[in-house]
């Protein structure tokens, strides 16, 4: 059963919310230098935190995306949110992240799959890995001899 599931396996309800254990460890073992260690009561309860944390976050940009008539939270209901909350010391950094993000999301659609940019069918393709296949076996095989 994975961390995200509630008890019976059902996908969870609000009492049942939570991180991934293994993940939030990680991030924890990581950001700690390496003599200090972290107890399982302290990680789990840093994962509540964190649960919650996203709850305040996620209602109160909720709050700001109903009043600014919409249906979907965006990225500035979650900065307006965080503001509104007193943790305007983050903004920067989301910001940051989010600009991070959007790039690497144009990045992306700007890459063409390798297919596409060879011009060239997939059986095209196909034939000539086979053939560079015949030709390495056949250097492969002559200097063996």
């Amino acid at each position: 059963m994975s961390d995200r599931e509630g008890h019976s396996g059902l996908p969870p309800v609000d009492d049942d919310l939570s991180l991934p254990k293994a993940t939030v460890a990680k991030m924890i073992t990581e950001l700690l230098p390496s003599d200090v260690t972290c107890a399982k009561e302290t990680r789990d309860l840093v994962i509540e935190c964190c649960v919650e944390f996203i709850h305040l976050i996620s209602s109160e940009a909720n709050e700001i995306c109903e009043q600014d008539s919409k249906k979907t939270i965006a990225p500035e209901h979650i900065i307006g949110a965080l503001k509104r909350l007193g943790f305007e010391s983050f903004t920067e950094e989301v910001e940051d992240v989010l600009k991070d993000h959007k790039q690497q999301q144009k990045d992306r659609e700007k890459k063409v799959s390798k297919l596409e940019q060879s011009g060239k069918t997939e059986e095209e393709l196909w034939e000539e890995q086979q053939r560079l296949f015949a030709e390495s076996r056949a250097k492969y095989e002559s200097q063996q001899q």
